[in-house]
């Protein structure tokens, strides 16, 4: 096996980019999840109620600040952007520890599933896609442990899937039809929740390997 494709999300619910190598962290991919939305009751605001802010695309630029559509995020166009895509009075801001991650700091999908789902894999929006898996052996790697180049990952359960894959990653062209598929032929189902066990710096094309469960202590990364 081997990693395939490394993805970021500087911001919470909106497009992300493909890296060839990226620092993982304790608290998952350097630069991910750095901003979110938040409403004008301070409510956090995601692409499941305001699917158009996935229309948005957001990366790091060179000093480390993510830009939304090429733009500097605190900039007055992406402000007014974010407004006609979130609500009246929606605007971002740095994300906190426990806003960031719905579950775990790290997603992590595979070739032989993607395939199985038959679908764009964006649509699952994983941080990590490792290649040379056959068919659904993801399913039976819960509790185990990934190494990928110097980096620990730990394999905590499948993640339940949302609305938010039936959104087509280009059009936004909504597909209810989709989820629908996911609850019946994976039990609503699909990728993995994980968390980084060793830090290290990964790349796509590294080695990876499937390890037993309990060779790190998880508690003291929980």
């Amino acid at each position: 096996m081997r990693l395939a494709e490394i993805w970021r999300y500087p911001v919470k619910s909106m497009a992300g980019e493909r890296l060839e190598t990226a620092d993982l962290l304790s608290d998952g991919i350097a630069g991910d999840r750095a901003l979110l939305v938040r409403d004008d009751r301070g409510r956090v605001v995601t692409a499941r109620t305001r699917p158009m802010l996935l229309s948005h695309a957001a990366r790091l630029g060179s000093d480390g600040e993510p830009l939304v559509d090429g733009l500097p995020w605190a900039s007055a166009g992406v402000a007014r952007a974010v407004e006609a895509a979130a609500g009246g009075g929606a605007g971002l801001v740095r994300a906190d520890p426990g806003d960031r991650f719905d579950v775990l700091p790290l997603l992590v999908a595979t070739d032989g599933a993607i395939a199985a789902f038959g679908r764009d894999g964006r649509r699952l929006r994983p941080n990590l896609i490792i290649e040379g898996v056959k068919g659904l052996a993801e399913r039976e790697w819960e509790g185990r442990e990934l190494r990928v180049g110097d980096a620990l990952i730990g394999i905590e359960d499948l993640r339940r899937r949302c609305v938010m894959t039936t959104f087509d990653p280009d059009t936004l062209d909504q597909d209810v039809g989709v989820l629908r598929d996911i609850h019946v032929r994976f039990g609503g189902v699909l990728a993995l929740n994980c968390l980084v066990l060793r830090a290290a710096s990964i790349r796509t094309g590294d080695s990876v390997e499937l390890l037993p469960a309990g060779r790190e202590d998880w508690s003291r990364v929980r």
